[in-house]
């Protein structure tokens, strides 16, 4: 079976089967990514990220997760998606900024239960780059290192931000319904 990398390189080469190999591989990955965080335009983005995928191949580094590179190419394709839905960069800020301060509305969300719906809505609260560490995190399953290569930054800050997400999403949990139980552990 050949290699994320080699798939990549066959793909950019004009391989159209590698490219539905990989797409096959990772697009529920950079959905569940997107899902919620916008309402709308997912099929674009996860257009978009392998877009860009197959644009810069020559970015991936060597012995880095694929997956990690795929996932970072699409926290840009939001930052991008978000700066041009506002028209003004300066007021995107993704540490200070959650998906309902950029325009998105929690009716999309549509959740099974009411504790997810809680659930999504709290996450949602969050500044983006809080709820992007936690959503990678504990649903796409990356360790504290391929987060930071996602992110852009150290792993000992992907720790600290992850500590500062848990504590924020458990607030926005309380503060949503404070005669609820208290959410379930996220760790």
């Amino acid at each position: 079976m050949a290699t994320n990398a080699e798939l990549l390189a066959a793909w950019q080469a004009g391989d159209r089967e590698a490219g539905r190999q990989l797409f096959a591989l990772y697009a529920p990955t950079i959905v569940r990514f997107f899902r919620n965080k916008v309402d709308g335009d997912i099929d674009d983005l996860v257009q978009r990220t392998f877009l860009a995928c197959v644009e810069s191949r020559t970015n991936v580094r060597e012995g880095a997760s694929f997956r990690a590179y795929l996932l970072r190419i699409a926290r840009n394709e939001l930052f991008d998606y978000y700066l041009a839905q506002r028209r003004v960069a300066d007021r995107m800020d993704p540490m200070l900024s959650s998906v309902i301060d950029l325009g998105a509305s929690p009716s999309g969300i549509a959740a099974v239960a009411e504790r997810d719906h809680a659930l999504c809505g709290a996450l949602r609260r969050l500044p983006l780059e809080l709820q992007t560490a936690l959503e990678l995190h504990y649903w796409e399953d990356l360790t504290t290192a391929e987060i930071a290569d996602v992110l852009g930054i150290p792993q000992g800050t992907v720790k600290t931000r992850l500590l500062r997400a848990r504590a924020r999403l458990r607030d926005e949990m309380r503060l949503s319904d404070p005669n609820a139980p208290p959410p379930p552990p996220v760790d």
